[in-house]
């Protein structure tokens, strides 16, 4: 026996909520490894390739990723683990921060 279709669609209405609002002065989440391969190799990339279009820059970063080695990846690995570490501490910083503050102003 077929299956019987079903006359909703599947959207109901949703509630709107509101978004929460992000603070300005929390601290930054780290770069990954690609990222600080990325920035160090655009204006490369862009050099080589005049009047290249901003998806195909890319594309480009990614193919040349892909490429490298894990010996040639480990410099770019040990500065997001660098990052990270930084974020880690700059979010207990900040928590430490906020939970002073909220105690001050009690």
């Amino acid at each position: 026996m077929p299956k019987e279709k079903s006359t909703r669609s599947g959207k109901g209405k949703a509630t709107k909520t509101e978004k929460k609002k992000k603070d300005p002065n929390a601290p930054k989440r780290g770069l990954s490894a690609y990222m600080f391969f990325a920035n160090e190799q655009r204006d490369k990339v862009r050099e080589d390739n005049p009047g290249i279009k901003f998806g195909e820059v890319g594309k480009m970063l990614g193919e040349k990723w892909k490429a490298l080695s894990e010996k040639q990846r480990a410099p770019y690995d040990s500065k997001a683990a660098a990052d990270k570490k930084r974020y880690e501490q700059d979010k207990i910083d900040y928590a430490n921060n906020a939970e002073e503050e909220e105690e001050e102003s009690e």
